[in-house]
C-alpha cells in the first residue's frame, strides 16, 4: 500500500539532498543541479565581456577632447573622442530603476581618494568593523563606534548623489548608484576627462 508523501515533506528531502550533494563535491553537487534542472546561483550571473582598449584611439584621447558615454541597458560605459571608442568597458550601476539617474551630466569633482560620506561601515576605536554595509542616513551607529565611508577611488562626480569610480561587479546591477568601474580602469578614465567633461548615461 503507498501513502502519499505530504508536499513540505516533499520539499524538505530536496533540501536535505541537496545539502548532501554540496557537501558530497563538485561532481554530486552538478549532478543535483542538473536533475532538478535548477541554477547555481554563479550560473545565473551575467558574465560580461572584460574591458575592450584601442589603443591608437587611446593615444589620442585627453581631458579637452574626452567624452563619455554610459549604457545601463548594456551595463558598458565608453571613453570616447568624436565618435570613435577608445575604451569600452563593463561596468555595474543603481540596482534598482532611477538610482542612477539618466540624462546629460558633466563630470563635477574629481577625487583620487575620495570616500562616500554615505555608504560604509560603523567601526570601533581600533577600526574594526562593527556594522558593514550600512547608511549614514538611515543607520544609528552602535555605541563607541562611528562612520566610514566606503572608498570610492578615482571618483568622477556626475551630479550630488553619483559618481563613477572604482568598484565591485558583480554582473549585473549593484549599487546605490553610483557607476563602478574596474580597477584598473577606472584610473584610465579619471586621467582623461577633466572638471566640465561631458557625461551621456542612457538607459
Amino acid at each position: 500500500m503507498r501513502f502519499p508523501i505530504p508536499p513540505k515533506l516533499r520539499l524538505f528531502c530536496a533540501a536535505l539532498l541537496a545539502v548532501w550533494a554540496l557537501s558530497s563535491g563538485s561532481v554530486l553537487a552538478a549532478g543535483f543541479f542538473g536533475m532538478f534542472g535548477v541554477k547555481k546561483a554563479s550560473e545565473s550571473l551575467h558574465r560580461q565581456d572584460p574591458p575592450r582598449i584601442s589603443p591608437r584611439v587611446l593615444e589620442r584621447v585627453n581631458p579637452a577632447n574626452a567624452h563619455v558615454l554610459v549604457s545601463l541597458g548594456k551595463q558598458r560605459a565608453y571613453l570616447l573622442v568624436g565618435s570613435e571608442i577608445a575604451i569600452d568597458t563593463p561596468i555595474s550601476s543603481g540596482k534598482a530603476s532611477g538610482m542612477t539617474p539618466t540624462g546629460s551630466f558633466r563630470v563635477q569633482e574629481k577625487d583620487e581618494d575620495h570616500r562616500s560620506n554615505l555608504y560604509g561601515n560603523f567601526v570601533d576605536g581600533k577600526g574594526r568593523v562593527v556594522r558593514a554595509g550600512v547608511s549614514a542616513r538611515i543607520d544609528s551607529a552602535p555605541s563607541g563606534t562611528h562612520f566610514e565611508g566606503s572608498p570610492m577611488y578615482f571618483f568622477m562626480r556626475i551630479t550630488e548623489g553619483v559618481g563613477m569610480h572604482v568598484g565591485i561587479l558583480p554582473g549585473y546591477p549593484a549599487s546605490h548608484g553610483c557607476i563602478r568601474m574596474p580597477a584598473e580602469i577606472a584610473p584610465m578614465f579619471y586621467q582623461r576627462v577633466k572638471i566640465g567633461t561631458s557625461v551621456e548615461v542612457a538607459h
